[in-house]
């Protein structure tokens, strides 16, 4: 599966639950997380999504930032796999 693909499907299963997947494009800062994901109840996810089978597949930009918005406090996640997703929809409260 493309990383499109997989974007598309992880949208379509928060959508299902009532929540929201942005698209985080951020002028001036390259690295930010693919995703800001908004579920019911006020949680929020920055999701990096990667092609199924790569090992890490971020860049060292991209590490700095994930680092960075977690020394804030905030929950970033690199998701590769459905069951990784499938996972966090658990961990959130939904089974999909």
């Amino acid at each position: 599966m493309q990383e499109s693909g997989f974007e598309n499907y992880v949208m379509k299963k928060i959508r299902s639950v009532g929540g929201r997947a942005f698209k985080w494009v951020c002028p001036g800062m390259t690295g930010a997380p693919d995703r800001i994901c908004i579920f019911p109840g006020g949680r929020i996810i920055f999701i990096e999504l990667k092609r199924p089978g790569l090992s890490d597949g971020r860049s060292e930009r991209q590490k700095k930032v994930c680092r960075l918005l977690r020394g804030l406090g905030c929950d970033v996640r690199r998701i590769s796999e459905k069951n990784e997703f499938k996972e966090l929809m658990r961990e959130v409260g939904y089974d999909i």
